[in-house]
């Protein structure tokens, strides 16, 4: 980092390291749990016609409302989860960063608490930290599950403003039964929220891997019209394969998203990302193609990786957790220097990998047996 003396940076920033995975050329980049397959040329034509079609008039602000996109939206959760949302229901932005740093500053900030279960995303603390919202967690079970039992506790001790549950979780890949998040929903809905009189809990459950969950697992979006303060964050980056295009979106209900709009910048989506994104739910089938596929790769690795004498964490995501390593960091080096970079990320003694290419999950294969050979 620079040297910021002199400069009148907010205390509590002092000595932070801006977040992110490290981005280095090397072959086979396994490390940001991305969808390897890219879009099809058909995608790819659309894009481009819908960008040429609006070029024109960049000129002019776009919709910041962005009402076809919540509408395409619609469209595909319906298909996705079974659960008819109206536009009014739905909200998108810059990746579901955007959205969650949203959540924080529409319903966190001073004297109010954020509540989740550890380990968790490494983003979550920093919307925290950026807001002024306290932060705590709750820890995990041994294999990584929710001890829903302890969350209840800790949402009647705590009081937090925000409850967030990631299923699958990053970075363990752990799912959450809707079961279960219905029963933190429920005590949600009746606990009150320290210094707020008459409030509740917005149970925020993040879904940004969900498609790549067991088929005919259902979605939290069906709590929705039961719980009108769960909200359900998704994204268009993982099994969309649309990472660079950086859309995100939340469903909840009417008043949590308006919620979202106080706090919304202006004209937050530009006209150049709402095109692509309406473009690319125009191909959700060919967006989607190679999902199963991944679902398959990532329990081949699994089982691979068990095989191999390592303890891998249940997943219903496109990454893998898996260890445990004595130095792990020994591990990502040996693999980094045969130009295989994964991330070091999660519980001490752990490596997490997310599913590459048949041919990148060959090369990742061998490179881990060659470094574990080494090392030992």
């Amino acid at each position: 980092m620079t040297d910021m003396t002199g400069i009148p940076l907010r205390s509590d920033l002092l000595g932070e390291e801006p977040y992110g995975a490290p981005q280095l050329d090397v072959p086979v980049c396994l490390n940001v749990n991305e969808n390897p397959y890219a879009p099809s040329p058909e995608v790819v034509e659309t894009i481009t016609a819908r960008i040429a079609e609006i070029a024109p008039t960049l000129n002019r602000y776009p919709d910041r409302e962005h009402t076809a996109l919540r509408d395409a939206l619609a469209t595909y959760l319906k298909r996705e989860t079974g659960v008819q949302l109206a536009v009014e229901n739905l909200w998108a932005a810059n990746g579901s960063n955007e959205i969650m740093l949203q959540i924080f500053q529409a319903f966190g900030g001073p004297g109010r608490t954020a509540l989740s279960f550890a380990p968790t995303y490494s983003m979550y603390p920093e919307y925290a930290r950026d807001t002024f919202t306290a932060w705590q967690t709750v820890p995990r079970r041994d294999d990584f599950t929710v001890d829903v039992q302890a969350g209840i506790d800790a949402i009647a001790r705590v009081k937090p403003s925000i409850v967030l549950l990631t299923s699958p979780n990053n970075p363990t890949g752990t799912p959450i039964s809707v079961e279960d998040i219905e029963r933190i929903a429920a005590a949600c809905a009746e606990l009150p929220v320290e210094g707020a009189p008459g409030a509740h809990p917005v149970l925020v459950v993040d879904e940004a891997y969900a498609e790549f969950r067991v088929e005919g697992t259902p979605s939290a979006h069906t709590l929705i019209a039961r719980y009108p303060l769960v909200a359900v964050s998704r994204t268009l980056s993982k099994a969309f394969a649309f990472a660079g295009a950086r859309v995100g979106y939340v469903a909840s209900s009417r008043a949590v998203i308006d919620a979202l709009r106080i706090v919304r910048m202006p004209y937050h989506l530009s006209a150049l990302t709402q095109a692509a994104a309406l473009a690319a739910l125009e191909h959700t089938e060919g967006q989607l193609s190679q999902v199963a596929h991944l679902r398959s790769t990532r329990e081949a690795t699994s089982s691979w990786l068990q095989a191999q004498g390592l303890d891998v964490a249940r997943s219903d995501s496109n990454f893998l957790l898996f260890g445990r390593f004595t130095d792990r960091h020994a591990v990502f080096e040996g693999m980094l220097q045969r130009g295989v970079l994964i991330r070091e990320v999660g519980p001490e003694g752990f490596l997490r990998v997310c599913m590459g290419t048949d041919e990148e999950m060959m090369v990742f294969r061998n490179a881990l047996s060659a470094v574990v050979e080494e090392l030992e």
